[in-house]
């Protein structure tokens, strides 16, 4: 494409998107698909036409969604973690650590608060379990349907406030390992059962989201931290394969990458959040080729503030048995 048409569809594109405030706008062939919104508060299912098929509030601060094989949703709700039927029942709800913290007062004096820790990562597991990452207290649980905690694995001394900005997703492994990804210190860590660091993977831009592939390699997500907002794949010696970061996609600006699900055609879709005084034209959700293309666009200022986790639909597959790459 010389410059000119480069030019012409590049402008086309972002028009696109800055008419987004009248409702939905996709380029590309749809999907089916399941999406938080962080900012808003909402989970949404969408049509492949670009509607809303189903709506669900309140979610604040959900960064993780699964959409499970009888149709509930599970996901996180800033501290803590529900599942609900889709006539919008709750099943299932575990909320987060109490822990106790220091604050300064502006005159340099010391409060003791009581806190209820972070949530930005669940998982429901095989045996009917529930993982829940925790963020302050650094907490990795496996939490029973009743609520009890049955497994823990702490990734800070007990007592000690990791902050907004310690942990964002994480998964558990088919191996029974830990995949976390640590924000604030710009690495994905991989921890054994027992909480022992196994390998690590830096992530300049502060990762949010990390998968282990099926062969192996590991998918992440970066934010907008030093070394910016980028998509990559690291092989199992953490060599990097595959990278998508800005300006590679004409007419898209990334923003701060979150939600993560490659497709079984080898396309990565990612939720491009837009706070931190982003938003504009970006489309909230990219569905990017391994050539590096754009396949599917998707942004809906109308309805949706910012998108942060995403789970496609209609591409059949068991999100408990790890069939979900997400």
């Amino acid at each position: 494409m010389n410059r000119l048409l480069m030019t012409v569809a590049t402008a086309g594109l972002l028009a696109a998107f800055a008419h987004g405030e009248d409702g939905p706008v996709q380029e590309g062939k749809g999907h089916l698909f399941a999406c938080a919104d962080y900012s808003g508060g909402k989970l949404f299912i969408y049509t492949p036409e670009g509607k809303i098929e189903w709506e669900y509030a309140p979610a604040p601060h959900c960064n993780d969604l699964w959409v499970l094989p009888n149709g509930n949703l599970l996901f996180v709700t800033g501290r803590g973690v529900r599942e609900v039927t889709r006539e919008k029942k709750v099943v299932f709800e575990y909320t987060g650590s109490k822990m106790p913290v220091e604050r300064k007062n502006k005159d340099g004096t010391v409060r003791k608060e009581e806190i209820t820790s972070e949530i930005f990562a669940c998982q429901r597991l095989p045996n009917g379990n529930t993982f829940v990452g925790e963020c302050n207290s650094g907490k990795l649980l496996e939490v029973a349907p009743d609520g009890k905690i049955v497994k823990e694995v702490k990734l800070l001394p007990d007592g000690k406030d990791g902050g907004h900005a310690f942990i964002r997703n994480a998964r558990r492994l088919e191996n029974g390992n830990f995949l976390v990804a640590y924000y604030r210190d710009s690495v994905v860590k991989e921890h054994d059962p027992d909480g022992k660091v196994v390998k690590e993977f830096p992530a300049p831009g502060g990762p949010h989201s990390c998968i282990r592939l099926p062969n192996g390699n590991t998918l992440i997500a970066c934010g907008d931290m030093k070394g910016g907002p980028r998509v990559f794949e690291v092989d199992k010696e953490g060599k990097t394969i595959w990278e998508v970061k800005n300006p590679e996609l004409p007419g898209i600006r990334l923003k701060f990458m979150t939600g993560l699900q490659r497709l079984p055609n080898g396309n990565t879709v990612v939720t491009n959040w837009v706070g931190h005084n982003n938003a504009g034209t970006p489309p909230h959700i990219i569905e990017i080729t391994p050539d590096k293309k754009v396949a599917w666009s998707f942004v809906d200022r109308k309805m949706m503030k910012t998108a942060s986790s995403i789970q496609i639909l209609d591409t059949p597959a068991d999100a408990i048995k790890g069939e979900v790459m997400h």
